[in-house]
């Protein structure tokens, strides 16, 4: 682009700035972030379950008891009773490996590695296949590249989990990648704000600035399964000033994570998930030119995201990625792309 659009669309970061189209609201102070997610090194973990039964268990939402197994800050051993149960239908169907909800009994996480959280979200390999926790790592990028865009994401953390199946003649051991994520309560108690599930609320009732950097976010990292009308991988948060903010979660069939199973959502015309496609709704033309510019500001606090994924991949992939990450930024950068691929293709 040449120089004198970086100025314009600076000014107009500027300009929203000063005006009423902030980042984030005032009283979005301090987060109280649980032990867990205060450190980045993966935590050293071991669970053991039966596969089959918490599959059978889905339909029903049952919970199967067990314990969850990790090393402490001294390097030894320790555990916390839990409840797990399977969750995600499309995985549950299709890999080995389910993601799996947990939940922690109050007067078992007191003093632990998972004290104040209730309950968590962990996200597992689908399958047992060598490249499989590369993209965990790629999946735990997604959520690494969305915190410097809004204060209302996800906490997440890493960890190196020994997974035993426990079948009835012999059980078998799995060394794997997963991701631990926090609940959405949490997310809510940090804001004073409230979960809204199951309802209905029509996107263009959402906080328009955290909509649209959310919007600009799926494009960025090319994924289209997600809804903000059904919250399909999406969950809808109210604020105390009622105010709607979505909030994004699991991007394994993105194109930045490139999943071997991943596929295109059926509303949208395109081929391959490594294409990129907006799907965000209609907003005013300076709303748009804020989040751009707000977006190509943060351009390098976005791509340091890859600090916390460099010394666990291969380099020649993440080279691969953050080319592939330059290309979204290439397209806010040229006039007559943006225009094509975001503006024009916006839902109304």
């Amino acid at each position: 682009m040449a120089k004198n659009h970086f100025i314009f669309y600076r000014a107009l970061f500027s300009l929203a700035t000063i005006c009423c189209l902030t980042a984030s609201p005032t009283y979005a102070q301090t987060e109280n972030v649980s032990k867990l997610f205060r450190e980045d090194a993966p935590l050293e973990v071991k669970l053991s379950y039966s596969f089959q039964e918490i599959k059978k268990k889905s339909a029903s939402k049952a919970y199967t008891p067990t314990y969850f197994h990790y090393k402490n800050e001294a390097g030894i051993w320790d555990s916390v009773q839990v409840e797990v149960r399977a969750r995600g239908n499309f995985r549950q169907e299709r890999c080995m490996f389910t993601p799996i909800k947990m939940k922690i009994p109050k007067g078992d996480r007191k003093g632990t590695i998972l004290g104040g959280n209730k309950s968590l979200k962990l996200v597992l390999p689908c399958q047992n296949a060598k490249y499989s926790n590369d993209l965990i790592l790629k999946e735990y990028l997604c959520y690494k590249l969305y915190e410097p865009v809004t204060p209302y994401f996800f906490h997440t953390r890493l960890v190196n989990i020994t997974l035993t199946d426990v079948q009835s003649k012999q059980s078998k051991t799995y060394e794997l990648k997963g991701i631990l994520v926090e609940d959405d309560e949490e997310i809510a108690d940090r804001f004073g704000a409230e979960i809204k599930s199951d309802v209905d609320i029509n996107p263009f009732r959402h906080h328009d600035t955290t909509a649209l950097k959310l919007d600009f976010f799926q494009y960025m990292i090319a994924n289209t399964d997600w809804s903000s009308y059904y919250q399909h991988n999406i969950q809808l948060m109210q604020l105390p000033t009622k105010q709607y903010i979505p909030l994004a979660y699991d991007f394994d069939m993105s194109g930045m994570v490139d999943a071997p199973y991943a596929v295109v959502s059926k509303e949208v015309p395109i081929q391959s998930v490594r294409e990129r496609y907006f799907r965000g709704v209609c907003r005013t033309d300076d709303l748009y030119a804020y989040v751009r510019g707000f977006y190509l500001e943060k351009e390098e606090e976005i791509f340091k995201a890859y600090d916390y994924i460099s010394d666990q991949m291969d380099p020649k992939e993440i080279e691969k990625s953050k080319a592939y990450l330059d290309g979204f930024f290439k397209t806010l950068k040229n006039e007559t792309q943006f225009k094509t691929e975001i503006l024009l293709r916006c839902r109304k």
